[in-house]
């Protein structure tokens, strides 16, 4: 019951708040990852994952220490402590914030204000961008994200408590920033990409199942079952081709990158997604947010009245 409670409050938390707008801790780590970069890298790597540990490991020890030692101090300051690092790691207030302004500019036909505020959300070139795909590339980055800064976040606290969360973050945020297959990156960015895959294996299934419930279930397993083996990731396919189907829109095909096109796979079935996607792909983030809040409160209820049977 306590975990379930942390997560509730740290989504209150964040509903209220919002993204610290000063001295964000993951804006910090960012600094930290770079400084580590610039005197680490190699070609290679065990030059890789060396930084990955160096970056990682001691802000998850601290988190550890702390929570242990609160813990032994008061079970209320265990609990703002858990409740602080789940508000400051996740995501959901953000999401929608960064997405419903790109729905408001495709509604009132101001395409240059939805080619920047989706430039905001997604690495692509946005100014070669059409409306259907300023929706689409913030549909998809809704999606995406939902599981990256939302889920996975909420998973891993639920089973290792704050250093879990910690952990998670700060893997994905490194995957975001090394795991890229290029020259610069290829070696030495591959122990951030297979980490972030590992640890996001369980929260992106469990995310695909839960955009499907709040969507066409058929259609939403049928197309993670038959499409997502396509995608380049093992996590982003499925999150991204059950979202899609839950959404009854198609997403993926050709977007630019760095001045070219890149054909990619063509992700559920439907209608071109528009400023509506968008929102209803926002609206399937909170309803399965606030379904695993409900579960979390049950469960910690049901295990609360298992212990004193």
């Amino acid at each position: 019951m306590p975990v379930a409670m942390a997560m509730v409050a740290a989504l209150l938390l964040d509903a209220v708040l919002g993204e610290p707008r000063r001295m964000h801790p993951l804006v910090a780590f960012g600094r930290v990852a770079d400084w580590i970069e610039k005197r680490l890298h190699r070609d290679r790597r065990l030059a890789g994952a060396l930084a990955w540990s160096l970056a990682v490991w001691p802000p998850v020890a601290l988190a550890a220490w702390l929570s242990m030692v609160l813990a032994a101090a008061s079970p209320w300051l265990d609990f703002a402590f858990n409740a602080a690092v789940l508000y400051l790691v996740v995501g959901l207030q953000s999401l929608g914030a960064h997405a419903l302004p790109v729905a408001r500019a495709l509604e009132n036909d101001e395409l240059d204000h939805a080619r920047a505020a989706v430039g905001r959300m997604v690495s692509r070139d946005t100014a070669a961008l059409d409306e259907g795909q300023v929706a689409a590339a913030a549909t998809e980055s809704v999606l995406e994200n939902g599981n990256d800064a939302v889920f996975g976040a909420l998973f891993w606290f639920a089973v290792l408590g704050a250093p879990g969360a910690v952990l998670y973050r700060l893997a994905n945020t490194l995957d975001a920033m090394w795991g890229y297959r290029t020259a610069h990156y290829e070696r030495f960015g591959w122990a951030a990409a297979r980490i972030d895959d590992v640890l996001n294996y369980l929260p992106a299934r469990l995310t695909a199942v839960t955009y499907a419930v709040w969507g066409h279930v058929a259609q939403a397993l049928h197309c993670w079952r038959t499409q997502a083996p396509a995608w380049d990731s093992p996590n982003a396919g499925p999150v991204m081709a059950a979202g899609a189907g839950a959404l009854g829109v198609t997403l993926g095909g050709a977007a630019p990158y760095h001045g070219v096109w890149e054909d990619r796979p063509v992700l559920g079935t439907g209608t071109p997604p528009d400023a509506g996607a968008i929102r209803r792909a926002v609206r399937l983030v909170r309803r399965g947010v606030a379904t695993w809040l409900a579960v979390a409160v049950l469960l910690g209820w049901l295990w609360r009245g298992g212990l004193h049977a």
